[in-house]
């Protein structure tokens, strides 16, 4: 049986995040945080996990919004930072990505599948397959100015190429985070939750690297749950997840997962926990063709993304 993940002694976990966060200062004999807010759960929690670790003075908050970036998250990360009462700054880091050429790649790369497509539009790509047993396959969704959607099959040279480009996204910001933690002696703090972090849902070099990951032990129910306990504000506790990478609005789990966050982190738990297909297709009201295809998409993705985990490899390690 899977247990409802937000019983938890939520208050006893952040007492002991903190703590370990407190630590991890001393050991990288750095000063305070920087945190890169988005406007979601999971850097909203951070956020609030570092303050109450170190003080809002000691934690320094970046708003770091570009081309595609959701007008209504960039409202949400103002609030969260206006709330903790944490020193922050906003930097439009869209002039980086024109001049290094993330939009002109991207958008050349759309074309090559729908040669009409120009800047103008609105595009995401989504995932679709693995729930119903088939080959994950990925779609390229677009939308002409006034116009209706609509959606291509993606082949994987484009697919690549519009990736790679949109990873600069969280490549620059990281270098961001990173000069104001030398200017500041700071430590950069990483946002992934468990979710994320053991299927690989991150950038290596990007939103993956960082100097202390408060919350990759947590599933992202139980990141809510705590977002609660500390008093963040009912806009972010209450939000939808989004990548807020693309033009048009994408859910993680249209780029990503298999499931809603909520039922991932349960198969996710299941799976750990030697659940049975069976049971878990029983609990989240899925088929066991389904549920069995949910174990080997977390299987999948865990293989597939193992490199990201990596340090870089050295010939002679010492």
């Amino acid at each position: 049986m899977i247990p409802d993940l937000n019983e938890f002694d939520q208050q006893a976990e952040i007492e002991r995040i903190t703590a370990q966060m407190r630590a991890a200062l001393r050991k990288l004999k750095r000063r305070g945080f920087i945190i890169a807010v988005s406007g979601g759960i999971d850097s909203a929690a951070c956020a609030g996990l570092a303050v109450r670790a170190v003080g809002s003075e000691r934690v320094y908050g970046i708003l770091l919004p570009e081309r595609d970036s959701s007008s209504e998250t960039g409202d949400r990360g103002q609030e969260i930072v206006e709330d903790l009462g944490i020193r922050w700054e906003r930097q439009n880091i869209e002039p980086a990505l024109d001049a290094i050429g993330c939009y002109r790649a991207r958008d050349e790369a759309m074309r090559s599948v729908v040669p009409e497509y120009d800047s103008s539009w609105a595009s995401k790509i989504i995932i679709r397959g693995g729930l119903d047993t088939a080959i994950n396959r990925f779609y390229l969704v677009i939308q002409p100015p006034g116009g209706e959607v609509r959606e291509y099959p993606l082949d994987l040279k484009p697919y690549l190429q519009i990736v790679a480009a949109t990873n600069y996204k969280q490549r620059i910001r990281k270098s961001v985070e990173y000069y104001h933690a030398d200017r500041l002696n700071y430590a950069v703090i990483g946002t992934p939750n468990r979710l994320e972090y053991d299927q690989g849902f991150f950038v290596k070099n990007g939103d993956g690297a960082a100097d202390v990951k408060p919350i990759a032990h947590l599933y992202k129910t139980q990141v809510y749950a705590l977002a609660r306990t500390l008093g963040l504000p009912k806009t972010v506790c209450q939000a939808t997840p989004t990548t807020d990478t693309y033009s048009l609005a994408q859910t993680q789990e249209e780029f990503y997962f298999a499931l809603p966050y909520e039922q991932m982190d349960k198969a996710l738990w299941g799976y750990e926990n030697g659940v049975s297909a069976e049971d878990l297709g029983r609990q989240l009201n899925l088929s066991l063709d389904s549920a069995a295809a949910v174990y080997r998409d977390i299987e999948q993705k865990r293989r597939a993304t193992a490199y990201l985990h990596e340090p870089a490899i050295t010939i002679d390690p010492k």
